[in-house]
């Protein structure tokens, strides 16, 4: 599992703020960029995208991991929670990138380069990829668990 280094990490934390205030903003953005893959797209819910459900969740957890970065396991419940719901609706390894390559430039996009630099950008990237190597792992491990039932 990659980890964050610590100074990613610090920029994660310190970028709070603006995801509290800019965080649906963001998601929002992102799932416009996101769905412009149809068989991306047919993984989701569309009346929870349309009422705005699903964006406010996902910027509220993606708050939640700001804040926590560093103590991933105030995070359990939720994270048991995604992946019970990724494994719901046939999540894979292989759309992690897609979601990456969509929230990255949606961050920049609401944030505007001057607040969405390259080296606040690369650490949520590094932040992206800790998170989405631990989602991977549980829901293999929940695919795998399913299977042998």
């Amino acid at each position: 599992m990659r980890v964050a280094s610590q100074q990613a990490m610090d920029i994660v934390k310190s970028t709070s703020p603006a995801l509290e205030k800019h965080g649906v903003a963001i998601t929002t953005r992102m799932y416009e960029r996101l769905f412009r893959d149809p068989a991306i797209a047919a993984l989701f819910d569309q009346a929870a995208q349309e009422s705005g459900e699903q964006p406010r969740r996902l910027a509220a957890a993606i708050l939640a991991y700001a804040k926590n970065i560093e103590r991933l396991d105030v995070l359990g419940p939720a994270v048991a929670r995604m992946v019970a719901r990724h494994v719901e609706t046939g999540v894979r390894a292989e759309h992690y990138p897609h979601v990456a390559n969509a929230l990255l430039p949606a961050i920049r996009d609401v944030l505007g380069a001057d607040v969405a630099t390259d080296e606040v950008l690369a650490a949520w990237g590094e932040a992206y990829w800790m998170l989405a190597d631990l989602l991977i792992a549980a829901e293999a491990q929940a695919y795998e668990d399913r299977e042998a039932a």
